[in-house]
């Protein structure tokens, strides 16, 4: 009587009882512990409900949020030589390469795109830390230099979203060689007197924050974002001593003049329209579907 009881009814009842439930239908914040509800979480662009926490998210749906419509054209990044160093660790470069690749379904780890945000036209890049934790190699060097090429063919702003966690050690020297790239290609922007702006997103660190993270015109973070080049557990252990409350965070570093702006990511398409259009010096870009006011031409009376 007790084998039935307690095996052959439970598992009758479970089989019965069994739903397909698809997965990943929620995500807990990783700051308050709340659970949210995919759907939701989507809608509010990876933003917690519940305390604001801003969570990663992909280039591209940061771009469908970004651009009118959603509409972004990509730019075709030159491809660099696959495994230049014939690294190997724990893993081949080249299958940790095919890794990532599957996982995110992205070349590597950054996209550079063109189109129109609030009908402004603009040259757009970001970074993607689920690839590879965003790190740095020559194709993110060959996509910042393809990005600022294409700015200054026509004429465009470029804005930059960095996320990363440094330089990729699997192409050693060659990945550090792309912080000057990355800064002479900024510099071609600015000498053509297009705006350059940058976004600082979590986490921007190493030699992506030694080079063109830090060069905008304007400096932009997202609440709470790690900015750093060496992170404040390393600090720690060097100089032997505890670190500031909310050190190297972007609110941090706006109150030590290091950035301008800490901007949450659902005001964020707003107050980059905004700021391009006053660099370019242009008026305010007009609300809704609606036309641009002509300017009233007026006739003197007598």
């Amino acid at each position: 009587m007790n084998w039935i009881t307690n095996y052959v009814r439970p598992t009758i009842n479970s089989i019965f009882s069994r739903r397909e439930v698809p997965e990943n239908l929620w995500s807990k914040c990783e700051s308050c512990g709340t659970m949210l509800f995919h759907r939701e979480l989507k809608d509010n662009l990876n933003v917690c409900t519940s305390c604001g926490h801003h969570m990663a998210i992909t280039p591209r749906a940061r771009f469908t949020a970004l651009f009118d419509g959603g509409v972004f054209a990509e730019i075709k990044v030159p491809e660099p030589l696959a495994d230049p160093l014939q690294f190997r660790d724990q893993k081949k470069y080249p299958d940790r390469m095919k890794a990532a690749r599957a996982a995110t379904g992205e070349r590597d780890a950054m996209l550079v795109v063109t189109g129109e945000m609030g009908r402004t036209p603009i040259v757009a890049v970001a970074q993607d830390f689920s690839f590879m934790a965003g790190s740095m190699g020559m194709y993110v060097g060959n996509a910042i230099i393809a990005a600022a090429e294409e700015a200054v063919k026509l004429k465009r702003p470029l804005i930059l979203f960095s996320a990363a966690g440094g330089a990729r050690m699997q192409e050693g020297i060659l990945s550090l060689m792309q912080m000057p790239r990355s800064t002479v290609a900024i510099q071609m922007l600015k000498e053509a007197g297009l705006p350059y702006v940058v976004v600082l997103t979590h986490p921007t660190t190493g030699g992506v924050t030694a080079s063109y993270a830090m060069l905008g015109d304007v400096q932009i973070a997202e609440p709470g974002a790690l900015i750093c080049f060496a992170g404040p557990r390393v600090i720690e252990q060097t100089i032997r001593e505890k670190l500031p409350e909310g050190f190297q965070r972007a609110e941090y570093l706006l109150d030590h003049g290091m950035l301008d702006r800490v901007t949450a990511r659902a005001r964020m398409r707003d107050e980059l329209i905004t700021i391009i259009r006053m660099l370019q010096g242009l008026p305010p870009a007009v609300k809704g579907d609606l036309p641009p006011p002509q300017p009233v031409q007026t006739t003197a009376t007598a």
